[in-house]
């Protein structure tokens, strides 16, 4: 029987590609960047979907950018890959010090809080927005600035949403029709849409959901419903753009009957 394989034959294999393949000779960090992130999210979605098999695969597509950035840096003498695998098990140990130590289990953001001089030290720039304002959280409440429960939360959901209506009221008096108009009444919006989205991430936080996880999950729903109602206006001849949106509201409520 062929052994399995191990992953020093995928870091062997790596180094063979870069002495052998012109193309993964040729890469460098920064040119792999792209695929980094496409790899991710197409495990992302391998993630989402649950599919066991595409999720070994795609497993494998990100590994393999982890190995040629690890190969890539062993080659210019800047680390090696052991020294990633040693950096990554004295993360841990240090994560865990109830388990490997004398230490007393404290939670991970606390700790982390004692070395960062600032709450967004270390978050990366191009971190979603919905997902930076969990981490933000995460890491404000770590530090003890943060609700005992969820009733804290859901009431400044409440609060802040009562601030977007007066605002909105403002909105509502320029004449229908109007063009938009992106003056100072309109920045006083979209700040307290943003207290509101924030506040509404800080509940889902002290709920134990993950509002990014949540906001997929309701535009899966979203899109899978409305495709439903663009099959059902196709075959009874309603032309989706010229509907009125009581015809809409009626093919919306019989899908969702179907579930």
């Amino acid at each position: 029987m062929t052994e399995p394989a191990t992953l020093n034959d995928t870091v062997s294999l790596m180094r063979d590609l870069r002495l052998r393949c012109d193309w993964d000779a040729a890469q460098t960090h920064a040119s792999l960047r792209p695929y980094l992130i496409e790899e991710s999210q197409e495990l992302d979605d391998a993630l989402r979907d649950g599919d066991p098999m595409l999720m070994r695969e795609e497993l494998g597509d990100v590994l393999l950018q982890v190995l040629f950035h690890a190969v890539i840096a062993e080659e210019r003498g800047e680390f090696s890959i052991s020294d990633v695998a040693d950096g990554l098990i004295a993360k841990m140990h240090a994560r865990h010090p109830h388990l490997y130590g004398s230490g007393v289990r404290e939670p991970w953001e606390k700790m982390k809080s004692k070395k960062r001089a600032s709450i967004a030290d270390g978050l990366p720039v191009a971190l979603p927005p919905l997902h930076r304002a969990h981490r933000l959280q995460d890491r404000a409440a770590g530090v003890g600035f943060d609700w005992p429960d969820t009733s804290g939360p859901a009431a400044k959901v409440e609060e802040e949403l009562a601030e977007v209506r007066t605002h909105l009221q403002d909105a509502a008096l320029r004449p229908h029709g109007a063009p938009p108009v992106f003056d100072a009444a309109h920045a006083a919006l979209e700040l307290e849409l943003g207290d509101l989205l924030f506040a509404c991430v800080n509940l889902c936080r002290k709920a134990n959901v993950h509002a990014s996880l949540a906001l997929d999950r309701a535009n899966s729903k979203f899109e899978a419903r409305f495709r439903k109602v663009e099959t059902l206006a196709a075959k009874r001849g309603i032309a989706l753009g010229d509907a009125s949106l009581e015809d809409l509201d009626s093919l919306w409520d019989e899908v969702k009957l179907d579930g």
